[in-house]
C-alpha cells in the first residue's frame, strides 16, 4: 500500500530534490575532474607552495561532486521504492553536506584573514614567477587574472613584468584595471550578499529535504501497519 496525500507530497519533492542534487553533483564533479585533467591546468598541481589553494579546491570539487551524486542517488531509490533504509542514508548524507556548508559558513566568517592569506599566495606565485619564469606558475598567474580581471601586483600600465598573462583589453581598461592583491584581500567584502545567499539556499535547501524525509518516512511506516494482514 503506498504513501498518499501529505506523505505523496513529501515523495514527490524528495524526487525532485534528488534530480537537483545529481544535477549540482555531476556539475561539480564534472568541473573538479576538468580542472585536474585540462593540459592549461595540469601543471598547477606541480606547483611548489607553501600552500596549495587550487589543488584544494579540486579535491573539494570532486569530492563535494561525489557526495552529492550519492545524496541523489539514495534520495530517489529510497523515493521511488519507499525504502525507508535508502532514505535513512539519505539523511545522513544531506546532514554530512549540511556540516560542510556549515564549514563553509565558519570560514567565510573569518573572511579576512582567508583574503589576506590567498593575497599571500599570490604574492608568492608572482614572486616565483619572476625569479623562475616556469610555465606552469605563468599558466597559474594567466588563469588567476582571467578570473579576478586583475593584472600583477601593480595593475594597470604600472605592470610590465607578467603583462603577457594579463587579460586582453582596451588601452584605457589596461590603464584602469587594478592589481591583484587589492581584488583578492576586497574579494569576500565585494562578493558577500551573493555568498550568503549561496549559503542561506542550500542551508534552505538541506533543511527542506530532511523535512521531506521525516513526513516520508512517517508516511511509510503509517502505510504499512494500516495496511490489512491476510491468513
Amino acid at each position: 500500500m503506498g504513501v498518499n496525500g501529505c506523505g505523496q507530497l513529501a515523495k514527490c519533492i524528495l524526487i525532485l530534490f534528488s534530480v537537483l542534487f545529481a544535477i549540482i553533483g555531476l556539475g561539480m564533479a564534472g568541473l573538479g575532474i576538468g580542472l585536474r585533467l585540462s593540459a592549461d591546468t595540469r601543471g598547477l598541481f606541480d606547483v611548489d607552495l607553501k600552500t596549495q589553494q587550487f589543488v584544494i579546491f579540486v579535491v573539494v570539487l570532486i569530492v563535494l561532486g561525489g557526495l552529492m551524486v550519492l545524496v541523489s542517488i539514495f534520495g530517489f531509490h529510497g523515493a521511488c521504492g519507499e525504502n525507508i533504509s535508502s532514505l535513512r542514508v539519505f539523511a545522513v548524507l544531506v546532514c554530512i553536506a549540511g556540516v560542510e556548508i556549515g564549514a563553509a559558513v565558519l570560514v567565510y566568517m573569518r573572511s579576512t584573514e582567508v583574503s589576506q592569506h590567498l593575497g599571500e599566495v599570490y604574492a608568492s606565485i608572482y614572486a616565483q614567477f619572476l625569479n623562475t619564469r616556469d610555465s606552469s606558475l605563468g599558466t597559474t598567474l594567466k588563469i588567476i587574472h582571467q578570473a579576478f580581471d586583475c593584472c600583477g601586483v601593480g595593475g594597470g600600465l604600472l605592470e610590465v613584468f607578467v603583462r603577457d598573462t594579463c587579460p586582453d583589453k582596451s588601452l584605457w581598461d589596461t590603464i584602469t584595471n587594478p592589481g591583484c592583491p587589492h581584488v583578492i584581500m576586497n574579494l569576500f567584502e565585494d562578493k558577500a550578499p551573493m555568498v550568503m545567499g549561496f549559503f542561506l539556499a542550500s542551508g534552505a535547501i538541506m533543511i527542506a529535504a530532511l523535512v521531506c524525509f521525516a513526513l516520508l518516512s512517517n508516511a511509510i511506516k503509517q502505510s504499512r501497519y494500516s495496511a490489512p494482514g491476510f491468513f
